[in-house]
């Protein structure tokens, strides 16, 4: 009885070990839910990047994840700030450790990771599909049941529930699968299985069967294992998060949005024609035709060239032939009066080399204007985008109004109040603004759309 007692502790200790990852079981934890996500302004999501949960399309934040994280921002009033890993061990470290508060991809709820996660309600569920490539000639297959992946090695992303499933088919069947557990993702897996870096690796069955679309040498109807509720996770001690988005969860699913994202991005047969776009991010690591350009200015003006491609496809989706009802023009919306300023005349303005060349010498004309009052060069980028969109003279007004009030003056959150208040006869009446009333909406929602859009772009592409 001894003996079975003991060999019984030797496997349990054996399967923890060759199942676990050892650095997720005793994660550092820390106490952070929702009164102290509100009081630090906004919600940190971790997710992966991948073609139909999160990229950029034509310079348009798209996916099933983002989606869902936009209508979740708008039902709770949290803003968002989207941070990108392949590695899941490291989102799910992440996560634990506090340096986000919720995990935004189609997470497998496992036993494994509910004893240090909490998983919201399903938003779907999908079955685990082993990916192999067929015979290029013939179109056989090596592997046609489970047990022919005896004495074969697969490849999947590290800490995921891909390697806990494979280890414990091993186990149940008595064959011997050599797993071997990389940093890339889930996607970039799949698609090095179709250029035959790798021969097998395992996914949903949802993301499986959308890349096979694109890679029709790919196999993906193998299942190894029963459907599985795919969730968004948070920690376990953030009772009040997981409660919220269980609750906008419940409304997703009620009004039939979550049913319509899934169908738009899983099942939709125009998400061929984006990924088969020169402007699909995740594969040409292009946002526009004018990305040279926009990165050879961008070097005069000193900014990431992604910040000044976000403030152009807000102005005018890349569109160079765009023209306003007040007369501005071109990528940069330039007015023709401005434009002569900077030494371009009407016709040649209509040039995207000349526009944006234009656009960039006023950029850096508002940045000198500001530079005295607001010498962080990250917070001052806030108010050169403020004075692009409404003018400066409004902005220095509503300078002055917060130096009247005791607000600092370098910092964004306390000038955009000023500029808010500035359509009321007690703050444009004062006699420190010059520049009369104005309506401050459009300019705040400008400036954190241009740097939404620059947070998206820095995610998934790179700056070269």
């Amino acid at each position: 009885m001894r003996r079975i007692i003991v060999v019984s502790i030797i496997v349990v200790c054996w399967f923890l070990f060759t199942t676990f990852q050892p650095d997720l079981f005793f994660p550092r934890q820390v106490q952070v839910d929702m009164p102290q996500i509100k009081q630090r302004g906004r919600l940190i999501v971790a997710t992966i990047y991948n073609t139909v949960d999160y990229f950029v399309y034509k310079g348009t934040p798209m996916g099933f994840q983002f989606d869902m994280l936009k209508d979740y921002a708008e039902y709770s009033g949290l803003e968002l700030e989207i941070v990108v890993r392949d590695d899941v061990q490291e989102i799910t470290k992440m996560l634990v450790e506090g340096q986000c508060d919720l995990v935004a991809m189609n997470m497998p709820v496992t036993s494994v990771y509910k004893q240090f996660l909490a998983f919201t309600s399903p938003l779907m569920s999908a079955k685990q599909v082993l990916v192999q490539r067929y015979d290029s000639l013939e179109r056989r297959l090596n592997i046609n049941n489970i047990y022919d992946l005896d004495d074969k090695t697969v490849v999947v992303p590290r800490g995921s529930a891909y390697a806990q499933r494979l280890r414990n088919l091993a186990h149940e069947t008595g064959m011997r699968i050599h797993v071997v557990e990389v940093p890339e993702n889930e996607e970039q897996l799949i698609r090095m299985v179709a250029t035959g870096e790798i021969d097998y690796t395992v996914s949903t069955e949802l993301l499986a069967q959308v890349n096979q679309k694109y890679f029709p040498i790919l196999h993906t109807s193998l299942e190894i294992s029963f459907p599985q509720n795919l969730a968004w996770a948070v920690r376990k001690n953030s009772p009040e998060l997981l409660s919220s988005v269980n609750r906008f969860i419940t409304v997703q699913r009620q009004t039939a949005r979550l049913a319509i994202l899934r169908n738009k991005y899983y099942q939709n047969q125009w998400a061929n024609y984006m990924v088969n776009s020169d402007y699909f991010v995740l594969n040409t690591g292009k946002l526009s035709p004018y990305d040279d350009l926009i990165r050879k200015y961008s070097e005069e003006l000193g900014w990431d060239w992604r910040l000044l491609a976000a403030l152009i496809y807000q102005e005018s989706n890349f569109n160079a032939q765009s023209r306003s009802h007040r007369g501005a023009v071109g990528l940069m919306q330039l007015l023709p009066a401005t434009a002569l300023l900077f030494g371009a005349d009407t016709v040649t303005l209509q040039r995207p080399a000349t526009n944006i060349a234009v656009g960039v010498k006023y950029l850096r004309w508002l940045d000198a204007k500001l530079k005295p009052l607001v010498t962080q060069k990250e917070e001052r980028i806030k108010f050169v985008l403020a004075a692009y969109n409404i003018g400066i003279g409004h902005i220095f007004d509503a300078l002055m109004l917060a130096k009247k009030y005791g607000k600092r003056m370098d910092r964004w959150a306390d000038v955009r109040e000023f500029l808010l208040n500035k359509r009321y006869p007690q703050y444009y009446n004062d006699s420190l603004v010059k520049f009369g009333q104005c309506w401050g909406d459009q300019t705040d929602r400008y400036v954190s759309e241009v740097l939404n859009a620059f947070m998206h772009y820095k995610n998934l592409t790179q700056n070269r």
